[in-house]
């Protein structure tokens, strides 16, 4: 009875956890992925600190999406529906205080509010930055990195987030999850070299999300106009469970868009790693640039330092993936500090 109960209990977990990635924004690949890259784009001293913590940064970056299981309040904090709150987009306001006297809170909380939530954890990491808390820092920095990659998803700005409005349903885990599992190691996802620190980030968040929802309407199309090229036994993978069908886009039709967005696809996860390194920088200068040298892990060795300059020099010449750098794609491989 006993075994007959964990394996229950742990086929429900996976199953849930199925679910959750396939509501996800980038899916867990990428999500890992790009939280790992921020690290590269950060200054020296602060670089060697997250870079001490790179497994947890990189293990955790998901939380988010698990913590809907629990948390009922998870799932709007990753997205915003622009087309819900106003016609032209550039009349939201960037502060939420502002948004919750225009649109009410209860309007936020059904339509999301990604943008503002970015802000709300980006004061936490900088308190976190304030108190040399190590533990609250890789935690605030590992969820930030999420949100923020999300905000720069064009499928979490809009109604339309599945498909469903324009008879595309299941698009978003074609872009979140089935490209890039068959596509990163062909991607250019890497970007600029150094971190910045932004003077209003709530401006900057907002110019991503806005960039994001503008690459909405080409998405689209180039689906529909990839499809024209592929019967549905060929666009689709069928499968049957409980007596009914389920169809997912099939990997000769994810190829075949991914080369028709393939710039597209790129440019989001450089933008997404770029703001991501930008804001946890931006985080310790507002703090007053602390001290972290203290804050060394109890068990690190002058090895780190060393691995931190090779993988530097693999992300500058573009070889992280070559050199087995790239921890999202290493198999079997799990982190201590992960929930």
């Amino acid at each position: 009875m006993y075994m007959y109960k964990k394996t229950k209990k742990l086929l429900l977990l996976s199953i849930s956890i199925g679910f959750i990635v396939a509501l996800s924004s980038w899916g867990f690949l990428v999500h890992r992925t790009i939280n790992q890259l921020a690290i590269y784009e950060l200054p020296s001293p602060l670089n060697d600190f997250f870079y001490q913590h790179k497994q947890y940064l990189v293990y955790n970056s998901v939380r988010p999406d698990l913590r809907r299981n629990k948390d009922k309040t998870e799932a709007t904090k990753h997205f915003v529906d622009l087309e819900a709150f106003e016609h032209d987009h550039s009349q939201m306001p960037v502060d939420e205080n502002d948004a919750i006297k225009k649109y009410g809170e209860d309007s936020l909380k059904k339509y999301g509010y990604v943008p503002y939530y970015i802000i709300t954890m980006m004061e936490k990491l900088t308190q976190a930055f304030k108190q040399r808390h190590v533990d609250s820092i890789i935690f605030f920095a590992a969820d930030i990195g999420h949100y923020i990659s999300d905000a720069n998803v064009p499928l979490h700005t809009t109604l339309n987030y599945d498909g469903q409005l324009t008879n595309q349903k299941g698009i978003h885990a074609l872009w979140e999850s089935t490209i890039p599992e068959i596509e990163l190691k062909s991607m250019d996802f890497y970007g600029k070299d150094q971190a910045k620190f932004l003077k209003t980030p709530e401006i900057q968040i907002w110019d991503a999300v806005r960039q994001a929802h503008a690459l909405l309407p080409n998405f689209l199309a180039e689906e529909k106009q990839v499809s024209s090229r592929f019967t549905d036994d060929e666009k689709y993978n069928s499968s049957f469970r409980n007596g009914k069908e389920y169809k997912k886009y099939s990997g000769k039709f994810a190829k075949a868009l991914y080369q028709s967005l393939k710039p597209t696809i790129e440019n989001q996860i450089k933008a997404s790693v770029s703001l991501v390194s930008d804001i946890w920088f931006t985080a310790w200068v507002n703090a007053g640039k602390p001290d972290l040298s203290k804050l060394t892990k109890e068990n690190a060795t002058i090895d780190y330092k060393k691995e931190l300059k090779s993988d530097l020099e693999y992300y500058k010449t573009k070889q992280l993936i070559e050199n087995d750098r790239l921890l999202s794609l290493q198999k079997n491989k799990s982190s201590d500090e992960s929930e």
